[in-house]
């Protein structure tokens, strides 16, 4: 082959080789774009407490776990009354308890970050906070790799500067409509009692399976859930965005 003929053919090789990489690598960038955005792309700064949704609704959410025990059967009960439920996890309490985030996620729940160690944000730099919720997410993917991580709570409700920065890295931030103080365990009927007179419309719970012992806390849910039920009620999540 004469070194003209030669030059051409080349030519008329890479041309096409060329056209097919630049398809390829404009789909991959196609296919990189929404996953490096992230699932929470819709999140925002505000902090939600409602399920955002018209009627008696409302949602569940469970903060300081996964506890062995308490988390267990809570994840039996609901998954025996069909309800869906935001966990929001306990970085350090993942570490110990791998197989449970697992279970929630693959029983069809909803990821919360919770912070590594419980800690009170209020007075951090947007830098820390970014390093610490980063730290929590990844702790949690180590347990369930590519789980989608919807919300993040603050511990004590000290928002900060928090929200902000938990909505840039796609998590909402998630508050509550009432709390029923389960943390002081007062008895289930107690309980009962401040859930079934304190829910509203729409309303966001606070509950606890982790922090401590929950088994009062279970037990109220598992006699709340169905009386809501019978009385009307429909349980969902809380709202994606403020």
């Amino acid at each position: 082959m004469t070194p003209g003929r030669h030059r051409r053919t080349t030519k008329r090789l890479l041309v096409p080789l060329l056209v097919l990489g630049l398809s390829l690598g404009s789909a991959t960038l196609a296919q990189a774009g929404p996953s490096q955005a992230g699932p929470g792309t819709a999140a925002n700064a505000t902090v939600v407490d409602s399920t955002g949704q018209p009627g008696r609704t409302v949602a569940l959410t469970f903060d300081d776990g996964p506890n062995a025990g308490e988390t267990s059967r809570l994840l039996d009960l609901l998954g025996e009354r069909h309800v869906k439920a935001v966990f929001c996890l306990w970085g350090q309490h993942v570490r110990e308890n791998p197989e449970l985030v697992r279970r929630i996620v693959a029983e069809g729940h909803v990821l919360c970050n919770h912070t590594m160690r419980h800690e009170n944000m209020s007075s951090w730099s947007p830098a820390d906070i970014r390093a610490n919720l980063r730290a929590t997410n990844e702790v949690i993917h180590e347990a369930v790799p590519g789980a989608e991580i919807r919300y993040f709570r603050a511990p004590y409700g000290a928002w900060g500067e928090t929200p902000s920065v938990a909505a840039d890295m796609g998590m909402q931030p998630l508050g509550w409509s009432l709390s029923v103080a389960d943390w002081n365990r007062p008895g289930t009927d107690v309980l009962v009692s401040r859930l079934m007179n304190g829910i509203s419309p729409g309303g966001v719970v606070l509950l606890h399976d982790g922090g401590g012992e929950r088994g009062q806390t279970v037990e109220a849910v598992s006699r709340v859930v169905p009386r809501l039920r019978d009385e009307g009620w429909r349980f969902t999540l809380p709202a994606r965005s403020g």
